[in-house]
Formats: structure tokens, sequence, C-alpha cells
């Protein structure tokens, strides 16, 4: 190889290595955001923005600043335990302390400092904007639009039958004038041809019993169906502007979804770890976060509690209601399952005012049931993943094949 070939052949090598290293460099940060997105939204979202410092939460925006104003060090101490730094005598510390009114931050202790770089790479990178999928198909459910359309079918099949009677009529008049024989009126000729054949009346009857009840049964199937129930209720909350737009887990209201059978219903406490700060928004949210103050007994001006308040109770209006006769478990398909929210209330990061999403039909759970896989990796099956490995031999295992599909699992 000549010196000249041989500077070359160095050249690309050396850019070689030059693009791989750039390469693992952005698949590292990609990979470090996407982790630090979960951290964020479940720790951080409730207190913070992801905008920039003047779009104030309970503390400030975070993008923009956080990693040009402080050094990495002092985020890991910050964040692991900030009353500790305040009190070791930190001047930033101290600033940022009472900037924000003398607001405890809350400590973080559990978080490495892996952990806090994956936080801090998702917040320089920003959020990704989502494709919205809904884990509910369109036929799952809508027993009124089968409903509809049946009664839509049942009128074009009368139309076709009228249409073949007047035909009928119209061939024999061209028929009998052909013979020099009078014609008749299209009605009564239709009336002669049905006494001709009177199988077809028969025919007709039978297929309108049929088919009447198939409509009939249609529309029985959809009593007790709720979906797209809406009603309003007496806070104005909008779940799109607080899972949406700022983030919040819907764990973090709906605590119970994780720990027991129902995801229950926040109470004022909960609103107010914010809105204790946060008192006014659009003109729509201002009235609205005043109606929480009413109810609790709150002063927004001096930010206290109204001494012996009679607080009111919010009453809520249920939207999502099974029957008694059906047993369902948050924990159980949250902790255990993995599954979504969203995949039974749909896309409620969207919903300014929440719906019932899905059908909630007994038929809508088996499906799910069919469908679903399961984890055989989670450790909350203990051995049984062997036995059920060795049973199917390696193939998919889904919930109906592990007893999803018993009477007494939902009705006991």
């Amino acid at each position: 190889m000549t010196s000249k070939n041989g500077k070359l052949f160095s050249s690309k090598v050396l850019a070689l290595f030059a693009l791989l290293f750039i390469t693992s460099i952005n698949v590292s940060t990609a990979q470090n955001a996407e982790l630090g997105e979960g951290l964020f939204s479940s720790n951080c979202a409730s207190c913070h923005y992801l905008g920039d410092e003047s779009k104030k939460l309970i503390g400030p925006g975070l993008a923009g600043h956080i990693n040009e104003k402080y050094s990495t060090e002092w985020l890991y101490s910050w964040i692991k335990n900030s009353s500790e730094l305040i009190a070791s005598g930190d001047e930033q510390a101290i600033e940022a302390f009472e900037k924000y009114n003398k607001t405890q931050m809350t400590a973080f202790p559990q978080f490495s400092n892996d952990d806090i770089d994956n936080i801090l790479a998702y917040i320089q990178e920003g959020p990704k904007e989502a494709v919205p999928e809904s884990s509910v198909s369109a036929s799952d459910g809508s027993n009124s639009e089968a409903f509809s359309t049946s009664k839509g079918l049942m009128g074009i099949a009368l139309a076709l039958l009228l249409l073949t009677l007047l035909v009928l009529v119209k061939v024999k008049n061209v028929l009998k004038e052909a013979k020099g024989e009078k014609s008749v009126s299209l009605l009564s000729g239709a009336g002669s041809w049905l006494k001709a054949n009177p199988i077809f009346i028969v025919f007709f009857v039978i297929f309108t019993m049929l088919y009447g009840g198939k409509v009939v049964w249609d529309g029985l199937l959809t009593v007790g169906v709720q979906q797209g129930y809406q009603p309003e209720q007496p806070i104005a909350f909008s779940h799109k502007i607080h899972a949406g737009e700022n983030g919040v887990d819907c764990n973090y209201c709906h605590s119970g979804a994780r720990h027991s059978k129902s995801a229950g219903v926040p109470s004022a406490n909960v609103c107010m770890n914010c809105h204790t700060y946060i008192s006014s928004g659009t003109e729509t949210g201002t009235t609205e976060i005043a109606k929480i103050y009413e109810a609790i007994g709150f002063d927004p001006e001096t930010r206290t509690y109204i001494e012996n308040y009679e607080q009111k109770p919010i009453e809520w209006v249920r939207i999502h209601n099974l029957p008694d006769l059906a047993y369902y478990n948050h924990s159980q398909h949250v902790n255990v399952a993995g599954i979504e929210c969203q995949t039974c209330h749909g896309p409620v990061e969207e919903m300014d005012v929440v719906e019932q999403y899905a059908p909630l039909t007994m038929a809508w759970c088996i499906d799910c049931h069919k469908e679903t896989k399961v984890d055989t990796d989670n450790p909350y099956y203990h051995d049984l993943n062997e036995n059920w490995v060795k049973k199917y031999h390696g193939e998919d295992i889904t919930v109906d094949m592990i007893g999803g599909l018993e009477c007494g699992k939902c009705h006991y």
C-alpha cells in the first residue's frame, strides 16, 4: 500500500470511528431522555412545568436555564436533599428557597446521579410530540351504531322489494300492450302479482319477523351501556390541562389505582397540594379554582385555611360504573398486568370533559383477556411462570389461558 493510500485509509478509519462515537452519544442521550421522561412525569410534573423559568407552577419552569444556571454536582445535592443544602449555607440554595416563597422542595434521596442525569437530559431535549393511538377499536362497543345500521339495511331491503314489484308490473304491462290487451295500474298490478304469488308474502313476513327481531335484540344490547356518557361536573376540571399540558401522572390524583380495587376520586386536599399556590389561570380556570377554595375554606390572599369553616363536599358525578354483579380490581390490572389507564379510559389527556370511552361490557372484557399476553417475566407470578411455559411449550400465553375466562374471577 502506498503512503498516499495509507493516509487515505487512516483518514477513513478515523472518520468511521468519529461517526460511531457521535452516534453512540446520540443514542445514549435519547435513551437517557426517555428514562428521564418517566421520572419527570412521576415525580416532578406536579410542581414544575417544562417551559421556561417564567412559566411557574409551584416551582419554576425548568427548560432553558436549569442546566446553564446550576452545576450538575449542585443539582445532585439540591434534588436529593434541598433542606440539607440550604442549612449548609449554600448561597444558590438560599437564593432559590427565598425566591419561591420559602416553599420547601420535596427531597428525592432515592434518586441516583444517573436518575438525575436522565431527568436533566429530558428537560434539555423536551417532550416528543406523541401520536395518539386508540387502544380500543372502533368496532368495540357501539351498539347504537349497529342499531342504526340495522334500521338502514331494513329500509334498503323494503325499497328494493318495492322497486322489484314495480319493475315486474311494468314488464307485465308492456307484454299486455304488445298483445293489444289493456294495461293495469302499478298499484293494482302489484296487488294482483302478490295474490298470484302467495309464497312471496310468506317469505316477506318471515323476513320481517326475523329482521325485526334482530333490530330489537340489537337495541336491548344497548341497555346499561353508558359509552359516551359525559355528565356535567360541579367543578369544570380539565384533564387536558392537568394530565396533557402539565403532564401530571394519573396515579398522582388517583393513587388508589395502584393499591386498591378502586382508583378513587381525589380529595380536595390533593387539589390543594398545587392550588395552595396556583390560584389563577384562564378566566374560567380562576373561577373553577375558587370553587375548590369555597368548598374547603381557603383564603388565597393570605394562603391560610379559614378557622372553624364548615367545609362543603364536592359532589363529583361518577362516570365509569360497573354493575354490582361484576368485580374489577384496579391494582391487579395496573400493577400486575401493567395496563395503561388509556386502555380502558381512552386518551383522557386530550379530554377537557371526561367521558366513558369504552363500552365496559362483558364481551369487551373477554376480548381483552383473549388478546392480552401475559408477561411471564413478572415476578408477581413466582413459580407459576415456569409451569405455564412448560404447559404451553413456549407459545404466547394470553390471559384467557390462565383462567381469565372463568366466571368466578369476576362473578363470585
